[in-house]
């Protein structure tokens, strides 16, 4: 959190923000005597306000003087997005700023947010960069939501980002504890052989090739209020299977927990803001190996729910885990049930990798969450619950199977997989995301994403207060 300042100590330089439709009309907020060089200057620099771009302004003696950021298109600063100044870190010359700018507080706060999650740098195995750039909090910011936010972002990104050698079920579950820690929550872990006596035996199947032990981690918080859990898919790497996916499929799949460090984020986020929620958290941790102990093709898995699962899939694995925590978390009617994941290729085909599949039992729910998402400026996408396709998960030999024969609708055919395992009367969410940025761009770099988190915290919160 260095990119931000508490506190100026008379060296900070201005940030001035402009944008495209104003022309050059933000020169007119410069102190007079300036105003006639920068304009000169950025004509001469043909800035025009980009969306990421900088221009640094010299001073009388060359010096650097401030900096205006460009922000695109925007009719005017009250629809400033942290999407805005995410370049700012990475762009702007090094040293301290302080926005020139008198923003409303919703606009100061998502302004010193975007600056935040766009100074995240993932340095664990390399020689760390130089320090970015930072920016003293606007008075009008709510900074303590600020931090909050940006933290539990790094959270979810190291985890993400870190090999699946430096991270499997135990650290995961390390991860979870420490979080606990920190709160005065409780943590506990069933772990390896014991999952089939405590009736998890599809998580058991799943995990039980790898030689780090599958586990069902689980962290409690609180004594009073509606209950509220979530679940995140933790499988730290999926090989496939016997189904074995071909490098190119494998290159990414450090990232297949991205469901449960999202879910761990927003664990975080609740914690920290003090929502008045008894609030759970379920990690289902897992590697999806290959051994001789290996689940297989054909195979029938029992369920905790009592359902029996024809394996269609082998690389169908997350609905697999993730149907035995669902079960655990409904047994005890919560009144709010959400599930994050990176489940399927199917919805970033769909939609793309920047916007994570929603389902939801109830359309008020979606609606409300796709409110929270809109105000958060953290998109999320419905899409149905078609029950028209329940045939495509059909078995001969068991109660359903893991994976369709058909090449269509595989998101909502795995959503319907999981709306099996949660009873219709429970208010429930399915995110199917991704969890990764492919392209570099300024103050988003190749890696981690963490997605839905700020949506689904923004409407916790709008629910529960603080």
């Amino acid at each position: 959190m260095s990119a931000l300042l508490d506190h100026d100590d008379g060296t900070l330089r201005p940030l001035w923000l402009a944008t495209e439709n104003e022309g050059e009309g933000w020169c007119a907020r410069l102190p007079e005597a300036e105003r006639a060089t920068a304009l000169a200057w950025a004509r001469g620099q043909g800035f025009r306000a980009e969306r990421g771009r900088v221009l640094a302004l010299p001073g009388p003696r060359g010096e650097l003087a401030g900096a205006v950021l460009g922000l695109g298109r925007l009719a005017s600063f009250a629809e400033l997005a942290p999407q805005h100044l995410m370049p700012a870190a990475e762009r702007l010359p090094a040293g301290g700023y302080r926005l020139a700018e008198a923003l409303a507080p919703a606009a100061a706060t998502a302004a010193a947010l975007g600056f935040a999650l766009g100074s995240y740098r993932f340095d664990r195995y390399r020689r760390a960069p130089a320090p970015p750039a930072s920016l003293l909090v606007p008075a009008a910011a709510d900074g303590p939501e600020v931090r909050r936010i940006a933290l539990a972002d790094a959270l979810a990104r190291d985890l993400i980002n870190t090999p699946a050698e430096d991270l499997g079920p135990a650290e995961l579950a390390r991860a979870v504890a420490d979080v606990a820690r920190r709160y005065g929550a409780s943590s506990s872990e069933v772990v390896g052989e014991a999952l089939i006596g405590a009736g998890f035996p599809a998580i058991h199947a799943v995990g039980r090739a790898a030689t780090r032990a599958p586990r069902l981690v689980e962290l409690r918080h609180g004594t009073s209020g509606p209950r509220v859990t979530v679940v995140g898919k933790g499988v730290c790497f999926d090989t496939g299977g016997l189904d074995l996916k071909p490098s190119s499929g494998m290159a990414l799949m450090k990232k297949d927990m991205g469901g449960a460090a999202c879910a761990l984020a927003l664990t975080q986020l609740v914690l920290d803001a003090g929502l008045r929620v008894r609030l759970r958290l379920l990690i289902p941790a897992v590697e999806n190996s290959v051994a001789g102990n290996a689940y297989r093709p054909g195979d029938v898995l029992r369920t905790r729910k009592g359902l029996t699962v024809e394996v269609t899939n082998t690389d169908a694995e997350g609905r697999l885990v993730l149907a035995d925590a669902l079960c655990l978390a409904d047994e005890e009617h919560p009144d709010l049930l959400i599930d994050l994941a990176t489940l399927t290729g199917a919805a970033r085909v769909a939609l793309g990798p920047e916007l994570p599949a929603l389902y939801a039992g109830q359309d008020a729910l979606a609606a409300e969450l796709l409110q929270a998402a809109r105000g958060a400026a953290d998109p999320v996408w419905q899409l149905p619950l078609w029950h028209g396709y329940d045939d495509e998960f059909a078995s001969k030999v068991a109660d359903l199977a893991n994976a369709s024969a058909s090449p269509f609708a595989g998101s909502i055919v795995a959503a319907l997989f999981l709306r099996r395992f949660v009873a219709e009367a429970t208010p429930w969410l399915h995110l199917d995301l991704y969890a990764w940025n492919g392209k570099d761009r300024p103050g988003r770099p190749v890696g981690a994403e963490m997605q839905c988190v700020r949506a689904l915290y923004a409407m916790l919160r709008a629910r529960y207060g603080a």
